[in-house]
């Protein structure tokens, strides 16, 4: 049963660690999509962790599942496993950690399901306000204009998917703002980035008393419009992609006095104006690999005695 509990350990020690040294981290701002990777590498560890030490406590608890997970194994390497023996805590384990599988896939499921029948009804309002015209029906990211006095702008999921702005934000927009705008919302559909606040967002409401979760859903929705905005700036320059930020949301109140609902658009906007040089391209690999790394070494873990059998 040591290997299950140095998973569980580990999996606890990824969880508190690897939060605090990312809020400690300097470059996390100056390389969003970095910073994405190395949050999904961490929040994949502690998954990974809880997986393989919930596989090899059933293993210990069950004869049968033993039989199944070493059926394939070289001889010896099942006896390498001191699995017999262990009493209740090994078929406990098991099963808490299946019912948070299970929980986490169907809190996954459900908020999958909330954002297909929220597009669903966005969609139905948007062909209300804005009827295809003849030969639009097959269209591919089409742009919609919709008449409204709040100057806004969005990308809308979908087969097709849409991207909208209104008619106020044409007004205000001025020359490359709203190309830049559009390149913002673009850059989140190319990412693909509503995969990731809904996977986020299923941990942290399927677990609230965790804060790695809430910490990855919070870092998620920080981080994705760090990204979008400059995946923006790169094609027409910060200046422009902050002036735009300015006028889309200058009417919200989001730079006066008092709390806003976008209370994050004026440090992305300090961000573009005063943001330091990217990282080296040798320090990203870096720390991508090093990212990589993290999900491997639970595996490595669950797989130390077997590999010491068969050396």
């Amino acid at each position: 049963m040591m290997v299950p509990v140095a998973l569980l350990l580990l999996g606890a020690l990824t969880a508190v660690a690897g939060p605090r040294l990312l809020a400690r981290a300097d470059w996390t701002d100056r390389e969003p999509v970095v910073a994405l990777w190395v949050w999904q590498c961490v929040v994949a560890a502690v998954l990974l962790c809880c997986a393989l030490s919930m596989t090899l406590s059933a293993a210990a608890a069950w004869q049968a599942a033993r039989g199944h997970l070493f059926a394939t194994a070289p001889s010896g390497v099942a006896e390498a496993y001191p699995l017999a023996g262990t009493g209740p805590w090994a078929a406990t384990t098991a099963v808490a950690l299946a019912c948070a599988g299970l929980w986490s896939g169907a809190m996954l499921v459900r908020e999958i399901a909330g954002a297909r029948a929220g597009r669903r009804r966005r969609r139905a309002e948007l062909l209300r306000r804005a009827p295809l015209l003849p030969g639009e029906e097959g269209a591919a990211d089409r742009l919609v204009v919709l008449e409204g006095d709040r100057s806004d702008a969005w990308w809308l999921p979908g087969t097709p998917p849409r991207l909208v702005v209104t008619t106020a934000a044409l007004r205000r927009l001025k020359g490359r703002q709203l190309d830049a705008v559009l390149a913002h919302e673009q850059g989140h559909a190319q990412a693909r980035h509503d995969w990731l606040l809904h996977c986020s967002a299923a941990l942290a409401a399927g677990f609230p008393q965790v804060p790695v979760f809430a910490a990855f859903r919070d870092e998620m929705h920080r981080l994705v419009e760090l990204a979008a905005d400059d995946m923006a700036s790169r094609r027409h320059g910060r200046l422009t992609t902050a002036l735009a930020l300015v006028e889309l949301n200058e009417d919200r109140g989001v730079f006066g006095p008092g709390p806003a609902a976008h209370a994050d658009v004026p440090q992305r906007v300090d961000r573009l104006l005063t943001a330091p040089d990217r990282l080296p391209a040798r320090h990203r690999l870096r720390l991508t690999a090093t990212a990589a790394l993290v999900p491997v070494v639970p595996v490595l873990v669950a797989l130390v005695p077997g590999l010491r059998a068969l050396g």
